[in-house]
């Protein structure tokens, strides 16, 4: 399944569905990344896999990730109805707690009322921060929520690309997503 010498293509064909198994294979045969490569503007997707948080982000407005330094990551940009973009607080979004409930999540109204409301939980405030932890063996450039049990953790597709996974505290296994550099 997992193409080494071409993990875009890789990519793309995961981009449409994978098993969590094949996602994670790809995730392990991919190199490390370093902090610095992670600097700057990224566009977020997903790998769907059958996780609870499929599709979620992108409901709620989701557009991508900000690492401004090692210091000042905003983990949850958001795409602003009307235009424009805003960091959200992941302080103010009770995750855990959401995903208990999988069901309510998949609204559309509640998805609705959380897309107007989200700017009122908007932070100019970094939220995060980038190190290097070992996951899965490898050590890599890894994104530390300063208040949730989240480690998102990137491994390198191209200079441009990097596939990521999102291992919370209490979800069986880890989300997987995308990120391409603007």
């Amino acid at each position: 399944m997992t193409d080494l010498a071409n993990p875009s293509e890789t990519l793309r064909r995961l981009e449409y569905g994978a098993t969590i198994d094949e996602a994670l294979e790809f995730f392990d045969a991919l190199p490390a990344v370093t902090v610095p490569q992670m600097l700057g503007n990224w566009s977020g997707g997903e790998v769907p896999t059958g996780n609870p948080m499929d599709g979620l982000l992108g409901r709620f407005g989701w557009h991508g990730k900000r690492f401004d330094s090692p210091e000042d990551v905003h983990p949850l940009v958001m795409v602003r109805d009307g235009g424009g973009r805003f960091s959200l607080n992941p302080a103010l979004v009770p995750l855990p707690t959401l995903l208990r409930y999988p069901a309510a999540l998949r609204n559309a109204t509640l998805a609705r009322i959380a897309r107007t409301a989200g700017p009122l939980l908007a932070t100019t405030a970094p939220t995060a921060r980038l190190r290097m932890t070992e996951y899965r063996g490898v050590v890599s450039a890894t994104m530390c929520y300063d208040a949730l049990p989240i480690h998102d953790v990137f491994r390198l597709v191209d200079d441009d690309t990097v596939l990521g996974l999102m291992d919370l505290r209490g979800l069986e296994q880890p989300f997987v997503f995308v990120l391409r550099r603007e």
